[in-house]
């Protein structure tokens, strides 16, 4: 069971959030949380590396110069690959790196990575976050009465909040995301996670799309 203070926009306690982790996940599977880290970031690969081998260079074929009595080494075309401007001996080639992992696993990562957060004491959880309009400063004066200026941040709403999203974007290291769109990459690259009440409610009880243990 762990308790979280419950802070205000100034940075005031007021009150506990009480919850069981082991209801979000019973365990944290480091393997598990690397393989899902890893999928995600190779699925953001482009893989538009691309370098010519000596046929496809621009160039002659022809032989440099005579094969005896130059007093040089043997050479051939122009265009081999211990010459400048030649191909390249082994040669990269536009790829697709992305893959996927079976969705019960995805979620089960999700779930794993917010424990984790938890656990570690990288969690802050604030009673209201909102704004009449998009207003940076107002989202960079909320995190560093919350300790979080200068950090990187996971800002998780409820639903999506077009206002804190547009508020908290400009920031440098501030990300701001749903739970619903949550993932293990999400969860573990900042070093602190601000979360709303009522999102930790979903959290807590389940209803958003990465506790969901259910394959579809």
């Amino acid at each position: 069971m762990a308790s979280l203070t419950i802070y205000n926009a100034t940075g005031g306690e007021v009150g506990q959030y009480d919850i069981d982790t082991e209801t979000i996940a019973n365990r944290v599977n480091k393997q598990l949380l690397h393989d899902v880290v890893v999928m995600y970031q190779a699925n953001k690969r482009q893989g538009s590396h691309n370098t010519r081998t000596r046929g496809q260079v621009s160039g002659t074929t022809k032989k440099m110069y005579r094969q005896k009595g130059t007093g040089n080494a043997r050479a051939g075309s122009k265009r081999t690959n211990v010459r400048r401007g030649g191909g390249v001996a082994r040669t990269v080639k536009p790829r697709d790196y992305s893959y996927r992992l079976p969705k019960k696993a995805i979620r089960l990562a999700t779930r794993m990575a917010i424990r984790s957060k938890i656990d570690d004491g990288e969690v802050l959880v604030i009673d209201n976050l909102g704004f009449e309009k998009p207003k940076t400063k107002e989202m960079a004066t909320i995190l560093k009465a919350l300790g979080l200026e200068g950090s990187s941040t996971l800002v998780a709403t409820a639903d999506q909040d077009m206002v804190v999203y547009k508020s908290g974007r400009n920031i440098e290291g501030v990300s701001v995301h749903p739970v619903r769109d949550l993932n293990a990459l999400e969860v573990l690259r900042p070093k602190r996670m601000l979360v709303t009440k009522d999102a930790m409610d979903k959290i807590k009880d389940g209803t958003f799309a990465g506790t969901q243990a259910s394959a579809e």
